[in-house]
């Protein structure tokens, strides 16, 4: 899981194909979401998950808290990775790692302007049950956790990055104009995009994306240099 992208919100086959094409890793789909409004169906997301092959993978974006109900999800959708971003408690994490030791488990450090002493702390509390953190960005004004469009103080994803025991992945406000100068200064090991690369219709952007890659690709390659 070391120099990972990641692209989230995929809406349509079309749209995962193009950004497989253009070798992005894993695949976020966004489901069960609280408000009711997910972007594409589950059956539909089923069916692109069931066609993505090595090294691309389907990842679920969820705000469930309950172990069971996660696992059992995940088994539906056929996904071998899911990003809890829910307030799930550490009981809760701690049973899905035993009840699903095959699954990469993700979780979310949502980074608001004073709680980085309470992200490294969850950080200590949880990292024996997850595989990799994943920073994101808190809206105070919709009070969203997640694909807000803004950036977050990249210095506490890097305290994060070399507090976690585990690989950090990271998120929030990321573009192909932004994500080189974020890998340099946070050092993650993967990073993740929603709607920095959308273009005006909603919809992924090729040249955005493209680009998107060959950013973070090449500041990748420096942190390896």
């Amino acid at each position: 899981m070391k120099h990972l992208i990641q692209v989230a919100g995929i809406i349509d086959r079309q749209e995962a194909q193009l950004i497989v094409d253009e070798g992005v890793e894993w695949l976020g789909f966004p489901l069960r979401l609280p408000s009711g409004r997910d972007d594409i169906s589950e059956q539909a997301a089923i069916d692109i998950i069931a066609g993505l092959e090595q090294p691309h993978a389907g990842v679920l974006i969820s705000y469930m808290t309950d172990a069971e109900e996660v696992s059992t999800f995940c088994r539906q959708l056929g996904v071998t990775a899911v990003q809890l971003h829910g307030d799930i408690s550490v009981a809760e994490m701690q049973k899905l790692r035993q009840l699903r030791p095959d699954l990469c488990i993700l979780k979310s450090l949502v980074v608001k302007e004073d709680n980085a002493d309470e992200l490294l702390q969850l950080v200590d509390q949880c990292a024996e049950y997850v595989d990799m953190f994943i920073t994101d960005t808190y809206n105070p004004k919709t009070g969203a956790k997640g694909a807000t469009g803004l950036t977050h103080n990249w210095d506490v994803s890097a305290e994060l990055v070399r507090r976690s025991p585990k690989p950090l992945m990271l998120a929030g406000g990321l573009n192909p104009d932004n994500v080189a100068a974020a890998i340099r200064h946070v050092r993650p090991a993967a990073v993740d995009a929603h709607t920095g690369l959308e273009g005006p219709d909603g919809r992924k952007d090729v040249a955005r994306i493209r680009r998107f890659v060959a950013q973070a690709r090449q500041a990748f390659a420096e942190l390896a240099a």
